[in-house]
C-alpha cells in the first residue's frame, strides 16, 4: 500500500490549499483516514481524521479553518485549508488504516509529507 500526498506549497496569510492523499495498492477496505502535521522543531501533531462514516475530528487550531473530507471511491482524503497562518507552515502527512487482501486487521500507513510554507 502506498500514500501518495500532494497540493502542499507556499501561499500568503490568509490563503488557501487543498491537499490530497491517494492511497494505492490491494486495497480491501480503509477505516479513518486523515492529517498529521510536523513544524520545524516541534513533535508530529494531529490536525484532522475523518472515519468511514464521514466523521471529522479537528485539533481546535484549525477548528473553522481547515475542513477534511475523503471520496471512499478514490481511497482519497482530502484537507481544505482556509485562513492559513503562518503557524501553520509545517510538513503535513496523510495516513490511512488500511486492511489489504491476506489481512484481518486495518493496519497504519504513513504518506511521504507535503510542505505547506505560509508567508506573512
Amino acid at each position: 500500500v502506498q500514500l501518495q500526498a500532494s497540493g502542499g506549497g507556499l501561499v500568503q496569510a490568509g490563503g488557501s490549499l487543498r491537499l490530497s492523499c491517494a492511497a494505492y495498492g490491494s486495497i480491501i477496505s480503509i477505516s479513518v483516514m486523515g492529517w498529521y502535521r510536523q513544524a520545524p522543531g516541534k513533535q508530529r501533531e494531529m490536525v484532522a481524521t475523518i472515519d468511514g462514516g464521514g466523521i471529522a475530528n479537528y485539533a481546535d487550531s484549525v477548528k473553522g479553518r481547515f475542513s477534511i473530507s475523503r471520496d471512499n471511491a478514490k481511497n482519497t482524503v482530502y484537507l481544505q485549508m482556509n485562513s492559513l497562518k503562518p503557524e501553520d507552515i509545517a510538513v503535513y502527512y496523510c495516513y490511512a488504516g488500511v486492511r489489504t487482501y491476506g489481512s484481518q486487521l486495518h493496519l497504519q500507513y504513513w504518506g511521504q509529507g507535503t510542505q505547506v510554507t505560509v508567508s506573512s
